[in-house]
């Protein structure tokens, strides 16, 4: 098939909830991918974060390959080998007392299971999610994530759950009470435009969650498996929660979610009451054990933490030439992000994939970066470069820089 016909086909054929950009990706190597043509792009998109050992890592191919020809369905009804070995592997890397496992699907999965063990665990049935916070598009766990357009036509949502703005403690404490079954936190707000804590914010949240004998849900599915230089981003702050939901970077670009959690709590969770078709498959665990297994090996989390403050030196220098478009550089890791000071971030991303690199936008002022943990150097020079010929271009061309974006935080 040519570009033009694959295009047409999913514009006529998907349900058109995705914003298309022009190009067919058929190819991927590491922090490359190739479209239809033959041309390269430098991918700091990686799947939304999905692709943090970079695209078809060998690793995870040759465990695919061997397990597609042993065994690919097993329900949890039965027992299984390469899951076993998962679930063990997750409770040795994850945050000490965390060792009970629940497999599904996806980030979204993951953090619907949390919700059903804390009111489970609890026997509450208020949760507090934080503003500007995502956690998936299910109606569980869109009720939590913050964003209106996102939530507005499915109203009504879960009740009882309200937000609070991140990174203050004195409004999460005016919300809580002993009717409070959860609060629910991204480390770093990814989608959001990558926004950390400030300094004493996570610990004074366990504090009051201790208070008050609430659970403590840290959604990692964007920030874990090494992406902000640790291997899960609680580290850097040495706070650990009642619950953990995972996905993205575990399965090495392979689909599967976890919510891990401590065996009293998980144990809220009687047979029956919850369940996944598909969660747990053995090629699913597979693709996970290797994928954890080269981070471990390679510690990627390490080369993150370097590479990471590589780029973001680089945007700092960016943010010095162009400090009449660029207001912040912020993040952690591999996980960073350029706020600009006018609503530009849609034709920028556009001009960069035609220079070939591929960025994420949040909103229309902030351009996301997640390359893959296997970036190179020269790699993140070519995207600084391309930024700044953008960049350039646009005080070049005279844009409308005094419009101010409605969106801008």
């Amino acid at each position: 098939m040519n570009e033009e016909l694959i295009r047409h086909l999913e514009d006529t054929y998907m349900a058109n909830v995705y914003h298309k950009r022009p190009v067919v990706v058929v190819k991927g190597k590491g922090a490359l991918v190739w479209d239809i043509n033959g041309k390269e792009y430098i991918d700091c998109v990686a799947g939304h974060g999905v692709a943090i050992l970079g695209h078809c890592h060998p690793k995870v191919v040759n465990a695919i390959k061997e397990q597609v020809e042993r065994l690919i369905t097993c329900p949890c009804t039965f027992y299984n080998d390469v899951r076993a070995k998962l679930v063990e592997k997750i409770a040795e890397i994850t945050p000490e007392g965390l060792n009970k496992s629940f497999l599904s699907n996806s980030g979204a999965e993951s953090v619907e299971c949390a919700i059903k063990i804390a009111r489970a665990y609890t026997k509450r049935k208020k949760l507090i999610a934080a503003k500007r916070g995502f956690h998936g598009r299910t109606l569980g766990a869109l009720s939590l994530t913050w964003k209106p357009e996102y939530r507005e036509a499915f109203t009504p949502l879960l009740p009882y759950v309200e937000h609070v703005s991140f990174g203050n403690e004195e409004a999460l404490k005016d919300k809580m009470s002993n009717e409070v079954a959860a609060v629910i936190l991204e480390p770093i707000q990814g989608e959001a435009g990558v926004y950390l804590p400030p300094d004493g914010y996570l610990k004074a949240v366990r504090e009051i969650c201790d208070d008050y004998k609430t659970l403590l849900i840290f959604d990692e599915i964007q920030t874990g498996f090494g992406r902000t230089g640790k291997m899960f981003a609680c580290e850097h702050w040495r706070v650990y929660p009642d619950i953990l939901c995972m996905a993205k970077g575990i399965g090495g670009g392979f689909p599967i979610g976890v919510t891990v959690a401590r065996e009293e709590i998980m144990s809220a969770l009687k047979p029956g009451m919850h369940g996944s078709t598909y969660g747990g498959n053995p090629l699913a665990c597979a693709a996970a054990l290797a994928a954890i297994d080269a981070i471990l090996e390679d510690k990627l989390y390490e080369r993150a933490g370097r590479l990471g403050e590589y780029f973001k030196v680089k945007l700092i220098g960016l943010l010095n030439k162009y400090s009449n478009i660029i207001r912040e550089v912020r993040g952690l890791g591999l996980m960073l992000a350029t706020q600009l000071r006018f609503a530009k971030v849609p034709e920028l991303i556009l001009k960069a994939l035609e220079k070939g690199v591929l960025l994420l936008p949040s909103g229309r002022t902030i351009i996301r970066k997640l390359p893959p943990l296997v970036i190179e150097r020269e790699q993140i020079d070519r995207v600084i470069q391309v930024l700044d010929e953008v960049l350039g271009d646009l005080i070049e061309r005279g844009s409308e820089l005094s419009t101010r974006a409605s969106e801008e935080v």
